[in-house]
């Protein structure tokens, strides 16, 4: 062989040899798993145990969704001459290159629809808030924790369903099994096995629009009154709930978010939150609370027990809003009243007693019930939790912590034998990352299904503060 085709030769051999090296170092990268929980990375190799929950988990019944979450009221407006919440957001920027019945805005979050904000006619005039009554500023606003740094952590192992007590939202009515565990395969099958899964997430323009609040009649209360409270700046986090488990610490087995009363844990009580401060405007000391919402990319809390991994993520805006009744007048809250909404174990009891209702910001008419949302850019992500509003006229909690405030029926009217309240409408917005990377704390079993979704709410207001509100929501006002 002569001198030039040697070396052509050795080329050749040099490049295959290249080549396969290469190849080679592509085929053994794989995804980063052990660094986060995200479902499309997650389940690349599941194991056959989460294959096989993945194939047995179903779509919801269209048809349940009909009372699942509501959507804002079209008749309210925030009085143009009331002092706004810094934390609300632009109700005006529309994004021109989306469909014509709510758009999301673009422009990174800069500029986004306030969640509860509406296009209606102009109200009847500011109503002054009560005279005298205590006025607590919510804490100075805190930058957002930053982005945790990733590292090698241990397999991480589900517990089984815990049986020390219930959280809201229900007793259960199936026999949840055991938060299978990993057997060992690494990350990726604990990761996997955790929860939520590629089926929980759809795109919201997807999801068909839909009218969901009653239309008022003639003899209904159209006003509002928002409860300004800021964000949970401060950081209150426990994974309690003295309304279903009181005195029991971690009997949520979930972290939840806190605003309005300083001072609520396992062991509040009726005098304990009365003696407390808040971070509610005029004096309101009512405690609100909710499951926290993660990012999952980030392995924060890695080793929790309960399987609730990720960055915790503060609301970008918190609105509570309290609204009339369809076909009524509203009476007063009694103090010290607890009400609860949704089904913190709806994965497993049913969808019976599910509220969720998660939407995105322009999109407001697209209320997904058993779906995490993903939101085109520039949209936030929004959870929309309405209570129960009509009232026994006797009672301030019972045993399921359900029969003595129920829900409106399909005309928005109240059942017979109880009262219209003021109905709590919580709307809060999320900048989440992009795809599907969060997910609801929950208790392991419900592998953080989207349908448990639930909140919490003690009225702690004043008397003087309750009238103020009945009276702005049966005179048609937005206070």
């Amino acid at each position: 062989m002569s001198r030039s085709r040697r070396m052509a030769a050795a080329v050749s051999v040099l490049a295959i040899t290249a080549t396969g090296l290469v190849s080679a170092a592509v085929i053994g990268v794989g995804p980063a798993i052990a660094d986060h929980c995200v479902p499309g990375e997650a389940t690349a190799s599941p194991s056959p145990t989460a294959q096989q929950r993945n194939r047995n988990q179903q779509e919801q019944d269209p048809g349940q969704q009909e009372d699942q979450g509501q959507q804002q009221d079209p008749n309210q407006q925030q009085d143009p001459n009331q002092e706004q919440d810094p934390n609300q957001q632009d109700p005006n920027q529309q994004d021109p290159n989306q469909s014509a019945d709510q758009q999301a805005p673009q422009g990174g979050g800069a500029a986004i629809l306030d969640p509860a904000a509406s296009p209606t006619p102009e109200d009847d005039g500011q109503t002054q808030a009560p005279e005298g009554d205590e006025q607590t500023q919510a804490p100075a606003e805190e930058e957002s924790a930053s982005t945790f740094s990733r590292r090698g952590r241990p397999t991480r192992t589900a517990t089984p369903t815990p049986t020390q007590s219930e959280d809201p939202d229900e007793q259960p009515t199936g026999t949840a099994s055991p938060s299978p565990t990993s057997s060992g395969n690494g990350e990726e099958e604990a990761c996997a096995d955790l929860g939520p899964f590629p089926e929980d997430f759809i795109d919201i323009r997807q999801v068909q629009p839909r009218q969901l609040d009653a239309r008022i009649g003639r003899g209904g209360s159209r006003g509002t009154f928002v409860s300004q409270c800021g964000r949970n700046e401060n950081r209150h986090n426990n994974p309690d709930n003295f309304i279903v488990a009181p005195g029991v610490s971690n009997g949520a087995h979930h972290l939840h978010d806190y605003v309005g009363n300083l001072s609520t844990d396992a062991f509040s009580t009726d005098e304990s939150l009365a003696a407390a401060g808040t971070t509610c405007r005029l004096g309101d000391k009512s405690t609100y609370f909710w499951p926290v919402l993660r990012d999952r990319n980030s392995d924060q809390n890695a080793n929790d027990p309960d399987g609730n991994v990720g960055q915790v993520l503060t609301a970008r805006t918190v609105q509570l809003q309290f609204r009339g009744n369809a076909t009524s007048r509203v009476v007063a809250m009694p103090r010290f009243l607890r009400l609860i909404t949704g089904d913190a174990k709806a994965a497993t009891n049913g969808t019976a007693n599910a509220r969720a209702a998660w939407s995105c910001t322009g999109f407001q008419n697209r209320i997904a019930t058993d779906k995490y949302p993903l939101c085109p850019r520039g949209s936030l992500v929004l959870r929309i939790l309405d209570f129960p509003s009509c009232w026994d006229g006797q009672n301030t909690d019972s045993a399921n912590h359900r029969t003595h405030v129920v829900f409106p029926g399909q005309n928005g009217a109240c059942p017979q034998g109880t009262r219209a309240i003021p109905q709590l409408r919580m709307t809060l917005a999320y900048s989440v990352p992009q795809g599907q990377s969060f997910a609801l704390d929950a208790f392991p079993e419900q592998k953080h299904n989207p349908v448990t979704d639930h909140a919490d709410f003690a009225n702690v207001m004043p008397d003087r503060l309750m009238r103020f509100v009945v009276d702005c929501i049966n005179r048609g006002r937005r206070c």
